[in-house]
């Protein structure tokens, strides 16, 4: 059992609170940058250097010295929150008006701070890098990171850790598993350009509403008809927009949807295959059909099998860590960018909630921080004498 210091749990909670109060949107973690590097700076600082992106001023990159190293450690945390106005009735509730850690990232920072500060405090062996990471729900900024060259020299792990909080899972719970944890996701646009026209003369229009329909309809068949049916996919049209009057034939349609699938190439599978759809409905209605994809960062989560390996082994056989060994789950998260570039691991840590990730009603059991702390502590340490 690894005992923290300096951030005591309480101290932890605390710290929860109060980034919890203040989230923000991805790119503009102004707040949450400035109350990290208090905390950072208030740490013991003789191990530690601080790095900084000229470009990405919200992300902060914390290299520990090791005493003699064979190899250089990565930790990720995302800090980013949601546009969703929170309905938890906490006293530390969200005091930014439609802005809420509602995917649980103040818990992914507690825990973080908790690790560094054990190690501001022990040397490691090994060198280790803390990268404490704006715009996870958009904007990819694992990949912004990434080409903007934070992981270069002294600063590039050989190995990533990172972990998201779980609420069907008991507080202070491991969950992971081999192979793909998250799927990768691809954001979808569809734009119909036909002729509108009077509703009483549709020999004289082009009617892209029906245009749509029928791409709609032809889409669900990619999974059901196109996929193997033991690997799966998902593709969802959430939006449809089309249409001025009930008595005019709409000339345009716009779809927004996303896919997503547990390899990359699932997923390029499902893009061409709605692309060949999109050429048919095109050819069909005599209409423009323009599809954008959009991919970002958003690989598939694909743990590394050695790694992952040593880490539920770890998990597992310690007596003080609740392990649960979990299914794969189509949520996206860009730390599979990194994980694509950078071998390594990601996990849940369990925060028992009956509210879901991204609920407005999202309240993260805190018990599940110093757990969290001590079974990430005691994995590098055990990492580092390997």
């Amino acid at each position: 059992m690894i005992t923290m210091t300096t951030l005591t749990e309480t101290k932890l909670i605390n710290i929860r609170r109060q980034l919890h109060k203040i989230p923000e949107l991805a790119l503009h973690e102004t707040e949450t940058h400035a109350l990290l590097m208090k905390i950072i700076g208030d740490l013991d600082q003789t191990y530690l250097t601080i790095k900084q992106l000229p470009n990405l001023p919200t992300a902060i990159l914390v290299r520990v010295s090791g005493s003699s190293p064979k190899r250089t450690i990565g930790y990720r945390t995302d800090i980013d929150a949601l546009p969703v106005t929170e309905s938890t009735g906490l006293s530390f509730a969200s005091e930014n008006v439609g802005v809420m850690h509602a995917c649980g990232h103040d818990v992914h920072m507690a825990v973080a701070l908790g690790v560094l500060s054990y190690f501001s405090e022990h040397q490691p062996t090994d060198n280790l890098i803390f990268f404490f990471q704006p715009a996870e729900e958009s904007e990819n900024g694992g990949k912004l990171a990434y080409e903007q060259g934070a992981f270069t020299d002294d600063w590039r792990p050989d190995e990533f850790y990172g972990l998201h909080d779980n609420p069907d899972l008991p507080a202070g719970a491991i969950g992971c598993r081999m192979g793909t944890l998250f799927a990768g996701t691809t954001e979808v646009n569809v734009d119909f350009e036909g002729q509108g026209g009077h509703a009483a003369y549709p020999q004289d229009a082009n009617d892209m509403v029906v245009a749509a329909a029928a791409f709609i309809s032809q889409v669900q068949t990619i999974i059901s008809r196109s996929i193997d049916p033991i690997e799966g996919g998902v593709i969802t049209l959430g939006k449809l927009e089309a249409g001025t009057i009930r008595n005019v034939i709409a000339g345009h349609a716009h779809i927004e949807g996303t896919i997503r699938g547990l390899t990359q190439t699932m997923i390029e599978r499902i893009d061409e295959r709605l692309k060949d759809v999109a050429a048919g409905i095109a050819r069909s209605f005599n209409a423009q059909v323009n599809v954008t994809l959009n991919q970002g960062g958003y690989l598939p989560v694909e743990n590394n099998p050695d790694l992952t390996k040593r880490f539920i082994t770890y998990m597992k056989e310690t007596p003080t860590i609740h392990f649960v060994e979990t299914e794969p789950a189509m949520t996206g998260e860009d730390f599979g960018y990194l994980l694509s570039k950078i071998p390594g691991t990601m996990f849940w840590l369990g925060v028992e909630d009956e509210s879901q990730l991204h609920s407005a009603t999202l309240t993260p059991k805190e018990s599940g921080i110093e757990p969290g702390v001590s079974a990430i502590t005691g994995f590098i340490e055990n990492r580092m004498n390997a």
